[in-house]
């Protein structure tokens, strides 16, 4: 019993501690755009809220930049990328996991000609160079994400290691597997990556719950951001769980459509160009601002204004002051001309809602609404077409911006411990249909297709491939299929790598020979085991050999099975020592795909009653036994080498490499941070020093030798801060630091002193008159002054009024001589004095009053009842009247229990005793 008491202790210990960190935990999601970043954050006490920047603004530039050392993220970045834009990174997010010959490097150099883009020697990708400076993809996100963890935490107070990120959903496997590797640069754990489509349905849901039922609701939900536009097909529908009958809101994403290269990007591009080309044509130089970098960068930032400005007005200026050569360039622009510039890019809009459609198999007619999300849907002309398209008013009541970010956060909550949010289920769709490509055994010409995850198939799932005929070991691969129906040429070549998985496996022969070796076993096929996380991410879970074993069973009778069960509790025999081959009893848990030369498959636990069985259980029955013959279904694992076909994700020791410069950019960033609050500290303190000997407050406290020490102090380091110590580090400034304030140390204090001593007084003097109250109010509960409250003793008395009577003396001797010393000497009278003094005085009262809170009154002996005599000759027990206690007493009918009851509800008004004693004192007078 002693050591089962110390285990549950052990556990409700460690259930405590478990409890404390749940109860502490933060989590947040990052919507990481190509122009725009913001972050949702969810914590104990704190609702789903968008974290602000250090500019207290709700969305931050996706840009990082360098500069003389310095890294800065957001506005920072994006200022210096106006004067130096070969110094400032952004638009990164497509870039991702991308090899350099892809379509999309080569449209980003166009569009940015001044990056320097190299490429990465082992993976291939790209990676831009800065001077001597080389960064990947992965490292730049990773340090804006870090930036946006910083953000989390600073709203949360609470440290923040679990996200949500947003991504689009036209993203593969090796841009998942990059952004995942980027949150795990920046020490952030993925809870799901989750398309932003789906992001923003489920936070769209979310807020509607009670609108939907049983009937499917259909919405589009048309986005265009800045690189790229989507369109979704969602339904909203009430369904119930099977598992545990729960009527649950499914939010599914039944159709997509996108263009990636259309966005708010390209406008803003072309604008640019326009700009450029006008003021070439102006002829103030003989330069021209497309071979100026900086000049380049101050017409993308215009440009960006105006597409933003003619969203509500149809005409502005585009002005720069000292565009190129110190002239400046001012332009009229109609919304008419910035129209016309992107007419061919107006006339896509509507492809991504048809693709979309077309996927769902339903038709414009049947959608509740188009509800608009995304910066750039804000653009009339993209709304007008829009509406003329599909015929019905647009849906506006989304927030563009913070769509995305709030749903994941949903999600987020919803996925990490610690968190009760309403269940909504989220089912998303696959995209890009991925298939497992082998060869058939015996004819390695001849290629063999099986489609694993299907265009808008549901996910996350997982999936069963069965290989009956392989009998040895074999390849197969995973890739992409029929990309030809759902995409364009153009955007297949976009995708990159339609290669994904090449498996090997090994040990196929030795392993199935070795077991078909034995009697009745008979191979079921070598299955492969696939998942298709909520993130997104295709795996491969494991590969097994799986065997049939048909063995006899004997089946105990009932006095037999009696007969072991009263054995084994007599003896130290446990399930541990049965076999580790166990029964087969359940369905595979994903679906399952054969070879094309494969059977159906047999049920996986199969029981049969033979003949041979029932002649055996007449034989036996004299032993009470009888045979029966069991399929017990065997799993070995097959190894397998998974080799993979797309860019090479960032590990081993280029993951090493990384981590290793953040860390090295971090520390940088750490010291000048020091660096920079111990100059300002120091600077400070100066200056204050200085203003403060010029005030007669801080003068008068100071002789005139300290005041002229502080001074020259002061003097000195003014001097030095201005010519030696400008580049001095952060430990030499907290040393300098550290000597003015010794020196200023004591004038200080005397201050200090002067300015608290006054109402540490009248503290003292409120706790000596309230001192006095209750001793007056004391006294009367002695034996000597109440017999029947003899709560204090004599001597407790005359303590406390001694300790008045002392503190009394003191304080008025302290203060006149306190009084004869001037500001500038030793302090006699501090304040750590008084309040010694205040707590000796309250210890006293306490120590009286917390007496009279546990005292209760002694109660008399109830008489025994009395025996008396009927007239019948039967004795009967006369009982006592016991008083009943009642609110309010007369003096003729008041027993001496309830007058002492009386007496203490009077005095509480006086003492104020604790609720205690009358609760005590009611439970008295029941007794």
């Amino acid at each position: 019993m002693g050591q089962r008491r110390w285990i549950w202790l052990l556990i409700a210990a460690v259930a405590f501690e478990v409890l404390q960190l749940t109860a502490g935990a933060a989590v947040m999601s990052v919507d990481l755009g190509s122009e725009w970043m913001k972050v949702g954050v969810v914590s104990q006490g704190v609702p789903m809220e968008i974290a602000l920047n250090k500019e207290s603004k709700r969305k931050t530039p996706t840009a990082i930049a360098f500069r003389d050392g310095d890294r800065v993220v957001g506005e920072d970045a994006y200022n210096i990328g106006v004067r130096f834009p070969t110094n400032n990174f952004a638009y990164l997010i497509d870039l991702l996991g991308k090899t350099i010959d892809n379509p999309m490097v080569e449209l980003y150099r166009q569009r940015f000609p001044y990056y320097d883009i190299v490429e990465d020697p082992v993976r291939h990708t790209v990676v831009f160079r800065n001077g001597e400076d080389l960064y990947t993809i992965e490292e730049l996100i990773a340090q804006i994400l870090q930036v946006a963890k910083g953000y989390a935490e600073d709203a949360t107070g609470q440290t923040v290691t679990q996200c949500v990120l947003v991504v689009p959903g036209f993203f593969g496997q090796a841009e998942r597997q990059a952004l995942v590797a980027s949150a795990k640069l920046a020490n952030l754990n993925v809870l799901q990556l989750i398309n932003d489509y789906t992001a923003v349905a489920l936070n769209y849901g979310i807020f509607r719950r009670k609108e939907f039922n049983e009937t499917a609701h259909y919405f589009v939900f048309y986005d265009m951001g800045a690189y790229k536009t989507t369109a979704s097909v969602i339904s909203y529908q009430l369904v119930k769980d099977k598992a545990t009958r729960e009527v649950l809101p499914v939010v599914q994403v039944i159709g997509v459509g996108y263009d990636r290269t259309l966005g708010g990007l390209e406008m803003q591009i072309r604008l640019r160009d326009f700009l450029g080309k006008e003021f070439d044509k102006m002829g103030k130089t003989k330069n021209s601002v497309f071979k100026n970098p900086r000049a380049l960068a101050k017409l993308f930032k215009e440009a960006g204004r105006l597409k933003n400005v003619l969203s509500a007005n149809t005409e502005h200026y585009a002005q720069i002051e000292g565009l190129l050569d110190e002239q400046d360039f001012r332009l009229l622009v109609t919304r008419e001309q910035f129209e016309k510039l992107c007419e061919d890019l107006f006339a896509r809009v509507t492809g991504p809602i048809d693709r979309a459609l077309a996927a769902s198999g339903l038709s414009i007619e049947l959608m509740n609404q188009v509800v608009l999300f995304g910066g750039n849907t804000r653009v009339p002309k993209v709304q007008e077409v829009l509406k003329a398209h599909i015929k019905q008013e647009l849906g506006k009541n989304l927030n563009a911006d913070e769509a995305a970010c709030m749903g994941a956060v949903y999600r987020a909550a919803d996925l990490a411990t610690g968190f009760k949010v309403k269940k909504f289920v989220v089912k998303d769709a696959v995209l890009f249909p991925i298939q497992v490509v082998f060869a058939r055994e015996g004819d390695s010409a001849k290629m063999v297709r099986r489609t694993l995850f299907g265009a808008m198939n549901a996910y996350p799932q997982k999936k069963v491939i069965t290989f009956n005929k392989h009998t040895d070991d074999f390849d197969f691969s995973v890739d992409y299929a029929d990309l030809d129906s759902v995409l364009s040429k153009e955007e297949i070549t976009n995708l990159g790598s339609l290669n994904l998985t090449r498996v090997s496996l090994k040990e196929v022969g030795k392993k199935l020979n070795a077991s078909l070796a034995s009697d009745n076993v008979v191979s079921k096929g070598i299955k492969a085991h696939f998942a298709l996380d909520d993130s997104g991410l295709f795996s491969l879970a494991n590969v097994e050999l799986v065997l049939e074993n048909t063995v006899k069973e004997e089946e105990e009778g009932p006095l037999q099975k009696i007969g072991n069960t009263i054995s084994k509790l007599f003896s130290g025999n446990s399930d541990d020592d049965k076999a580790t081959v166990t029964e087969e009893t359940t369905k595979e848990e994903s679906s399952s795909e054969q070879g094309e030369e494969s059977k159906p498959e047999e049920p996986a636990s199969n029981v049969t009653n033979a003949e041979n069985a029932t002649a055996a259980e007449g034989t036996n029955s004299t032993q009470n036994k009888t045979e029966q013959i069991k399929t017990v279904t065997v799993r070995k694992q097959i190894p397998a080498d998974i080799e993979l076909a797309f860019v090479k994700p960032l590990d081993g020791a280029d993951f090493e490499s990384s981590l290793a410069k953040i860390r090295a950019l971090n520390e940088a960033d750490s010291s000048k941070k020091r660096r920079e609050t111990a100059l300002n500290a120091l600077e400070s303190f100066v200056i204050d020093a200085q203003v403060k000997l010029d005030e007669e407050e801080y003068a008068s406290c100071a002789t005139p030798e300290e005041a002229q020490s502080i001074r020259k102090s002061c003097g000195e380091i003014s001097e030095w801060l201005y010519e030696d110590g400008i580049d001095a580090d952060a430990e030499t400034f907290e040393k300098k630091l550290e000597e003015v304030r010794s020196v200023a140390h004591q004038v200080y204090a005397r201050h200090w002193e002067h300015k608290e001593r006054p109402e540490a007084l009248k503290a003292l003097a409120k706790m000596i008159e309230g001192a006095e109250g209750f001793l007056d109010k004391a006294r009367n509960f002695t034996k000597e002054s109440n017999t029947e409250k003899d709560v204090f003793t004599q001597v407790e008395i005359e303590t406390l009024e001694r300790v008045i009577k002392e503190t009394i003396e003191w304080k008025k001797t302290e203060v006149v001589e306190q009084n004869k010393l001037s500001r500038n000497t030793a302090v006699r009278l501090t304040v750590k004095d008084l309040t010694d003094k205040m707590a000796l005085l309250d210890r006293e009262v306490k120590y009286l009053v917390n007496k009279l809170k546990l005292w209760r009154p002694k109660v008399k002996p109830t008489p025994p009842p009395k025996v008396e005599k009927t007239k019948e000759g039967e004795e009967s027990v006369k009982e006592e009247p016991v008083l009943e206690e009642t609110p309010k007493q007369t003096e003729e009918t008041a027993s001496d229990e309830p007058q002492e009851k009386q007496t203490t509800e009077q005095d509480e008004d006086v003492i104020n005793p604790s609720k205690t004693e009358e609760s005590s004192s009611e439970k008295h007078t029941e007794l």
